[in-house]
């Protein structure tokens, strides 16, 4: 049985607040059609409160050049890999404990079990790097409370706990500072379903107000963020020189009030060049909307973005999901995003002995050889300056909000720079490219594919142009077409 990440976000949400389909919900996980609450007053005042505008767009200069970057999920949910007692366990990877209420002294005894010798820090960098990707995001802990590094805070962790005895996190550092890639940390600071008072999504049959399923689950929230959570995020913070670049909080929930959330933004302001999302809680908007596995239809102007996404329909490994989108989705996936002024965050579910599974290396191996050629056309870009190509809002068909469903169109996108327009072409349109609206000068127009920039011939027609094009596209996925702009 498979489950969209989409719907069981939404299932979890809904349970958990107690509401009916159709409903009204608070976001938890930024799936399509919801929006994470904020409010513009906290009792502890963040960076994006106090920073002017000049010292937000250095602060988030790296991140908007990016535009692509690797999402890792890898825990001790490696090792069942989605099946529990020989069955496997409806939904994603990373949440089987939850989904099967695992107790927590069986989920504890698969730490010893946890010796990922093959794991490669080397290897996963040069892998993000060979794909385009320009930063990392790992969990650092996710909601099972298992710290992927050394951590002196709490022993349930890689070091202390499993025969491993080494820090992940430390090797990719050091690799990602040799390798030039930005490293960050994704950490469940809401939720934890192996401490006590740590909070956790109502699943099954999980009785409020806890949705615990097991008493050793039991505590004060508050006291769980002083003696863990906190202490684990003043670690991270600490311990990797220059890095985490980015600290992604993931699923707050009605725990996580304003002012228990100051007291975590206490700490990142302690860190003023940090970049961290909107999912902290206590209504705190942080630097970025994050869309879970969708695109939304026109970005969001005004605001940094990075829709996060994965491969198949999980984010840690699951052994019987087979279901890998292709790469031309992929690289659509990245264009889409880019032409809308956002990140592209893909994930990847490493195996339990650390090795990156066959289909998602090639997959990123294609994704990066398109990149070689083409990334121009995505890295530093501002969005398009047209718009209409991504698609529009049907006038008849609703989407499951009952609002008007958006249809995109798959000819073309655009991004520009100062002095350039892409237009990336899906579907070849024949001898000519035209647009019917142009707004600057175009003074030229060449291939980005062809090595020579062999000029193409660029006629006026009222306030737009046509371009003469060859027979046909020099690549079989997206094949940029470079105008020249004063």
């Amino acid at each position: 049985m498979k489950v969209s990440r989409r719907a069981f976000s939404k299932g979890c949400a809904m349970a958990a607040t107690g509401l009916a389909i159709g409903e009204a919900l608070p976001a938890f996980a930024q799936v399509e059609g919801e929006q994470i609450k904020t409010s513009p007053k906290h009792p502890v005042p963040s960076i994006q409160d106090t920073e002017s505008p000049a010292e937000k767009n250095e602060r988030m200069r790296w991140f908007r050049e990016a535009r692509f970057g690797m999402f890792i999920h890898w825990g001790l949910y490696a090792i069942p890999a989605g099946r529990w007692n020989g069955k496997e366990v409806p939904g994603i990877g990373e949440w089987i404990m939850n989904r099967a209420s695992i107790p927590v002294a069986d989920y504890k005894a698969l730490a010893p079990k946890f010796n990922p010798t093959q794991f490669s820090a080397a290897e996963i960098v040069g892998l993000a790097k060979s794909a385009g990707m320009k930063y990392i995001v790992i969990t650092s802990k996710h909601h099972d409370g298992f710290a992927m590094f050394d951590s002196k805070a709490n022993p349930f962790n890689i070091v202390e706990a499993t025969p491993f005895k080494r820090d992940p996190l430390k090797e990719l550092a050091a690799e990602c500072r040799k390798q030039g890639i930005k490293l960050g940390f994704y950490y469940s600071q809401d939720q934890d379903w192996t401490a006590p008072g740590g909070a956790a999504y109502k699943t099954g049959d999980h009785k409020p107000p806890t949705f615990h399923w097991d008493p050793a689950q039991d505590g004060n929230f508050a006291e769980y963020l002083d003696t863990k959570a906190i202490p684990q995020i003043e670690e991270l913070l600490a311990n990797y020189g220059e890095f985490p670049a980015i600290i992604w909080f993931d699923t707050p929930s009605k725990d996580m009030t304003p002012e228990l959330a100051g007291k975590i933004v206490s700490v990142l302001n302690k860190h003023p060049k940090l970049v961290w999302n909107n999912r902290l809680g206590g209504g705190y908007s942080g630097d970025t909307e994050t869309p879970e596995q969708y695109i939304p239809a026109r970005g969001y102007p005004g605001r940094d973005w990075e829709s996060c996404m994965t491969m198949n329909d999980t984010w840690g490994f699951k052994q019987d999901d087979t279901n890998f989108k292709s790469t031309e989705t992929l690289l659509r996936n990245l264009i889409d995003i880019a032409s809308k002024g956002g990140n592209y965050l893909l994930n990847i579910g490493p195996i339990a002995t650390g090795e990156v599974p066959d289909t998602e290396v090639e997959r990123l191996r294609d994704v990066g050889k398109w990149l070689a050629v083409n990334g121009e056309s995505i890295y530093a870009t501002q969005p398009t300056l047209f718009g209409a190509e991504a698609g529009d809002f049907s006038s008849t068909e609703k989407d499951k909000e009952g609002k008007p469903k958006f249809i995109p169109s798959w000819k073309w996108r655009s991004t520009t720079k100062t002095d350039k327009i892409y237009i990336h072409l899906f579907a070849w349109p024949g001898a000519t490219f035209q647009l019917d609206k142009m707004p600057r000068t175009v003074t030229g127009a060449y291939l980005l594919a062809d090595t020579g920039h062999t000029p193409l011939k660029v006629t006026k027609q009222g306030g737009g142009i046509s371009v003469v094009l060859p027979a046909q596209p020099l690549d079989p996925i997206a094949t940029v077409l470079v105008l020249t702009t004063s």
